[in-house]
C-alpha cells in the first residue's frame, strides 16, 4: 500500500483525478464541490434542436449525466468512518498539497482565448454558473427540471431494473432517486439495487461489480465462431441459442435513437441482457452475421431484413456508423468542462463501420449465391448504395500507415481487422495469384494492400500479434505489444481473405494460436489472456471480455482450416465491381 501511495503522489496524487472521480470523492467530503463543473438540471429542458441539447450527446453520456444533474443539484456529503464533513481529511495522504484542494479543471481563460474559443465560451458559462450558485437559489424552474430528470430515469429503467445495461447510469440513478426522496423499498429502488447485484461477479478473489454483461455480443460472436469452426448447425443447443438471439431483437417503440430518426422502423439488437432503449450497430451487425452463418435460409427472414433495414437507416452522412446514434458527431461538445474523457459524441468509427459492412457483404454474397429473386430490389439497391458509401468512408479514415483506428477494441489491429473483413466482400473477383497475396483490380486494392503490409510489419517474433492501450495515447505504439490470442486472431482474420493460407505470416500466426492454447478443467481448451483488449473510453476505460480469447481464435483457426482445404468464404463474388 505504501508503494501504491508513493506512485499515486509521484504522478500528481488526488489532484489529478478526473471529473467523475471528483464527484464521487465530493460525495464523501474528499473533494470540494466547488472544484467540480456546474451542470444545471435545466439542461434537460432544452429543445432537441439546440446545439447543446442532451439529445445531441452520445447515448452513454446522456444516460449517465441525467442522474448526475440531480446529484449535482443536491451536492450530498455522506459520512466516512472518521466523520461527516465537506472537508474530510480521510485521504489527505494521497494529496501533494492537502491544504489546496480547489484544483482547476480547465485551462485559464487567457490560454483558451488564444487557443480554443469554443472551450472558452463553455468555460465562461461554467464560471458564470458558479457565480450564480449553479442556479440553485431563487429558481422557480429548478424543481420542474429535477422532476423531469426523475421521470426520464423512471421511463428508461427496464422492468428488471437496469438503465442502458451498464453500471454508471444505474448507479447514478439510484443515488438520484434516493436524493429525490425515494425510500429503498420503493419499487424503482428495489429493482435497481437488484440489478446492481446482478452485475456482481464472484470468484476466488471475492466479489466485484462489472461494468456490463455482454450477453448478445458473446452469443452472436460464439455462433459465428462455431459456424467458422464447422460445427453442424442442427445441434439442439445451437438451435436454442440462435432462437434466443432472434427472440431478443427489439421491435418496441422506445429508444432514444428515434428522436433523430423518427421514420425508421425498429429492428436492432443490444449488448447485454436487458436494454430495450439502446440497440447498437455492432451487436446488430454481429447478430445478422450469426443468423446467416448459422442458417443461410434466414437471409429472407424478418429478423435479418428488419435488422438490415435498421442498420441502413442509422448510417451516418459520412458513410460510416457510430455505435448507438446517427450523425452524433458534434465534437464541440467535448469542449464542455465536464467532458474530460472526450466521450460526449458517438461519431463514425472504422471498426463499427467495418463490422456493418461485413454484414451487408454477407447478405449480398448469399443472395448472389442463392440467385434469389425474393429479396426486394429496393432493399438490395439500398444495401449496395450503403456499402459504397461505407467503402468511401473507410478509405478516407485509413491512417497513413495503412492501419485503421479501433474505437471499441485495442486498437489499430482491431480496427484494421474489422475494415479488412468488411472490404473483403467488395474488393473484386479478378484475381491474379502472386507470391504473397491475391492482387485485385479494384479501386480499393491500394487501401487493402497498405493494410496487409502494415499487419505483416507488426507481427511479433513469436508469430502472434499484440498491441497495448498505449497506442491510444501515442499512435507510434500502434501494433506493438506482447502477443495475445484475441489480437492474433484479429490479424489473421484480416489477412486470410487476401493471402494464401501457406503465407508465412499466416502460418506463423496460426502456430502461435495452436501452441498457446491451454486445456481447461473441463474437456475443452481455450486461451488465457490477461491484457485488456476491449475499449470503453480510449485512454480512460478498458474492458476484459472473458470470451474474446476463445471465440476470436476459433474464428481465425476455422477460417484458416477452410482456406487450407480449398474452401472459400463469400468474398469471391466481386459485388461492386
Amino acid at each position: 500500500m505504501r508503494k501504491a501511495r508513493r506512485f499515486a503522489v509521484s504522478v500528481g496524487g488526488a489532484a489529478k483525478v478526473r471529473i467523475f472521480t471528483r464527484i464521487y470523492l465530493a460525495m464523501f467530503g474528499l473533494f470540494p464541490w466547488e472544484a467540480i463543473p456546474e451542470i444545471p438540471a435545466e439542461l434537460i429542458l432544452l429543445p432537441t434542436k439546440l446545439p447543446i441539447s442532451i439529445y445531441r450527446w452520445s447515448a452513454w453520456a446522456r444516460a449517465t449525466v441525467i442522474p448526475l444533474l440531480v446529484i449535482l443539484h443536491h451536492r450530498p456529503v455522506y459520512a466516512l468512518p472518521t466523520s461527516e464533513s465537506t472537508c474530510n481529511e480521510y485521504l489527505d495522504e494521497l494529496w501533494c498539497n492537502p491544504r489546496e484542494k480547489r484544483i482547476p479543471y480547465t485551462h485559464d481563460l487567457s490560454t483558451l482565448l488564444r487557443s480554443d474559443p469554443v472551450a472558452l465560451v463553455f468555460t465562461l458559462a461554467d464560471f458564470i454558473l458558479h457565480g450564480l450558485n449553479g442556479l440553485r437559489s431563487f429558481n422557480p424552474v429548478r424543481r420542474f427540471a429535477l422532476q423531469k430528470c426523475v421521470r426520464w430515469i423512471l421511463q428508461h429503467q427496464e422492468d428488471v431494473g437496469y438503465i442502458g445495461d451498464i453500471m454508471p447510469p444505474l448507479h447514478g440513478a439510484m443515488l438520484a432517486l434516493k436524493l429525490e426522496g425515494y425510500p429503498l423499498h420503493a419499487d424503482p429502488m428495489r429493482r435497481g439495487l437488484e440489478a446492481i447485484e446482478r452485475f456482481a461477479w464472484h470468484d476466488e478473489h471475492g466479489k466485484r461489480i462489472q461494468t456490463t454483461v455482454s450477453a448478445f455480443w458473446d452469443t452472436s460472436l460464439m455462433l459465428i465462431a462455431l459456424a467458422d469452426a464447422g460445427t453442424q448447425s442442427d445441434k439442439p443447443w445451437l438451435i436454442g441459442s440462435l432462437s434466443w438471439l432472434r427472440s431478443r431483437q427489439l421491435f418496441n417503440n422506445t429508444g432514444d435513437w428515434r428522436l433523430n430518426n423518427r421514420g425508421l422502423n425498429p429492428g436492432g439488437l443490444s449488448f447485454g441482457y436487458f436494454n430495450t432503449w439502446y440497440p447498437d450497430m455492432d451487436d446488430t451487425a454481429s447478430a445478422v452475421l450469426a443468423m446467416i452463418r448459422q442458417d443461410a435460409r434466414l437471409i429472407h427472414s424478418s429478423s435479418v431484413l428488419q435488422a438490415l433495414n435498421w442498420l441502413l437507416g442509422m448510417q451516418n452522412k459520412d458513410g460510416g456508423w457510430g455505435a448507438f446514434g446517427r450523425d452524433n458527431d458534434n465534437l464541440y461538445l467535448n469542449k464542455i468542462p465536464f467532458s474530460d474523457m472526450g466521450g460526449m459524441c458517438d461519431p463514425s468509427s472504422p471498426d463499427v463501420s467495418g463490422q456493418v459492412l461485413e454484414a451487408l457483404g454477407v447478405f449480398l454474397a448469399v443472395n448472389s449465391r442463392q440467385k434469389s429473386q425474393s429479396t426486394a430490389k429496393e432493399l438490395m439497391n439500398r444495401v449496395v448504395s450503403a456499402s459504397r458509401r461505407a467503402i468511401y468512408y473507410l478509405s478516407a479514415a485509413q491512417e497513413p500507415s495503412g492501419a485503421w483506428y479501433g474505437r471499441w477494441g485495442c486498437n489499430y489491429i482491431y480496427g484494421t481487422s474489422a475494415a479488412l473483413c468488411g472490404l473483403a466482400y467488395f474488393i473484386g473477383s479478378n484475381k491474379r495469384k502472386s507470391k504473397d497475396c491475391y492482387e485485385r483490380d479494384d479501386n480499393i486494392a491500394d487501401d487493402v494492400s497498405q493494410a496487409i503490409e502494415w499487419l505483416a510489419s507488426v507481427q511479433n517474433q513469436d508469430g502472434g500479434w499484440g498491441e497495448t492501450t498505449a497506442s491510444y495515447r501515442d499512435p507510434a505504439h500502434a501494433g506493438w505489444g506482447p502477443s495475445t490470442a484475441s489480437q492474433t486472431a484479429w490479424a489473421l482474420m484480416g489477412l486470410i481473405p487476401y493471402m494464401p493460407a501457406s503465407t508465412e505470416s499466416i502460418r506463423r500466426g496460426v502456430e502461435y494460436l495452436v501452441q498457446t492454447q491451454t486445456k481447461t478443467g473441463f474437456e475443452g481448451a481455450t486461451w488465457q489472456e490477461r491484457s485488456y483488449t476491449g475499449t470503453g473510453f480510449p485512454n480512460h476505460l478498458y474492458i476484459g471480455h472473458s470470451f474474446c480469447p476463445h471465440y476470436f481464435p476459433m474464428m481465425a483457426l476455422g477460417r484458416f482450416a477452410r482456406a487450407t482445404q480449398g474452401l472459400s468464404f463469400d468474398w469471391d463474388y466481386g459485388l461492386l465491381t
